[in-house]
């Protein structure tokens, strides 16, 4: 298999194999080594403030946490030498979230929401990605940056 297609089945794994990431109703946007794009849909079960009927802030971290750990397993992928990509799925085993930090800037107000990652740092042991939340008029919500273990 080549890496566009292990990449193909990280995209697979994160919106068809999580049930946390079916109720969220994720979908990818785009996915390669250096970016990373999702979307999510309002619900009526994301609402975290019944008066002004705002996202949770728990979704939007555990969006920019998905869109960040999906970067970063594309990451994992890229790096590895075409020889070593029969690897990759114990590589992915140990792929998990050190830290994340969430700055909230807006209430998260909308329809869509859209949260892409941008790769920082991608080494042997972690990858740190910064990460964006926007809804559907493009006025952002949130931000983070966030440490994964890669290795």
């Amino acid at each position: 298999m080549d890496k566009q297609s292990l990449i193909a089945n990280v995209e697979k794994i994160f919106v068809e194999r999580m049930p946390f990431n079916q109720f969220l109703g994720i979908s990818v946007i785009a996915l390669n080594a250096q970016r990373a794009e999702i979307q999510l849909p309002w619900k009526e079960e994301f609402i975290g403030n019944p008066t002004q009927k705002i996202l949770h802030g728990g979704v939007i971290s555990a969006v920019l946490d998905n869109v960040g750990g999906m970067l970063a397993a594309a990451s994992i992928i890229d790096k590895l030498p075409e020889d070593e990509l029969h690897t990759v799925a114990n590589k992915l085993s140990t792929l998990g979230t050190i830290d994340i930090r969430t700055d909230f800037i807006r209430p998260g107000r909308g329809e869509r929401f859209i949260a892409s990652a941008q790769l920082i740092r991608s080494g042997n042991k972690v990858c740190v990605c910064r990460m964006e939340l926007h809804n559907e008029s493009a006025t952002q919500i949130a931000f983070g940056t966030a440490t994964y273990l890669v290795g």
